[in-house]
């Protein structure tokens, strides 16, 4: 596994963004704009992943396609949830989850908890939420290695199958395959690139505002 896609979320530096000049200012937003391609559709999408580590595998997927990625690490802290809660109560229109975690007594269980505190925090939105991996069917297509479900678990009579599978036994390249299979469910491939390309032009805009100001300065 290439050493960028692991990712230490517990810690971080905190510093203001600043800059140099105006000009500077104007060249890092032309660098760096993005389209907010979500604006106008009828929905949004989240990508909820249970394990932190994963997060780089297929925060290439959820950002080409402008969409949040929360990782969950199992069970959410409530300080966590409350505050996806009020970003999904802010919006007016339908919200989209889907959710990626283990199979075994407590991801299958912390899905179905993050899905009823999200509903609960947010009771007046209209969310849709889905368990996309892992699944037993996934695990026999795949024939992903097993584990034996712990029977020391609470949940294991519930959960009602005696194998359990990591969501890291799931290929990178079949997981991210994933993500983006759902998200199209929304945003189809040719409508992302009708919007980009038009990201491209208010970009181009932005530089030759640059353009302009070198050319006051002459």
């Amino acid at each position: 596994m290439p050493f960028e896609w692991l990712v230490d979320n517990t810690r971080w530096a905190l510093k203001p963004r600043t800059h140099e000049s105006v000009r500077a200012a104007l060249l890092d937003t032309a660098a760096n704009y993005r389209k907010s391609i979500w604006r106008d559709e009828e929905c949004r999408v989240q990508i909820w992943i249970e394990k932190d580590a994963l997060s780089r595998v297929v925060l290439p997927v959820t950002d080409e396609y402008d969409v949040p990625l929360y990782p969950a690490r199992g069970y959410s802290s409530i300080t966590f949830l409350h505050d996806a809660a009020l970003r999904i109560a802010a919006l007016d229109v339908p919200v989209y989850i889907y959710h990626f975690g283990d199979f075994d007594p407590s991801g299958v269980n912390a899905a179905e908890c993050i899905e009823d505190d999200l509903r609960e925090l947010a009771p007046d939105a209209e969310v849709h939420f889905e368990r996309v991996a892992v699944t037993e069917e996934q695990i026999r297509r795949w024939r992903l290695p097993t584990r034996p479900t712990k029977q020391s678990d609470k949940r294991a009579a519930q959960f009602g199958s005696s194998v359990s599978v990591e969501l890291d036994a799931i290929p990178p390249n079949i997981l991210r395959d994933l993500v983006r299979r759902v998200i199209e469910r929304h945003m189809p491939r040719r409508r992302l690139l009708k919007l980009r390309r038009e990201e491209t032009r208010e970009r181009d805009q932005i530089a030759r505002m640059v353009r302009s100001l070198d050319a006051d300065d002459e």
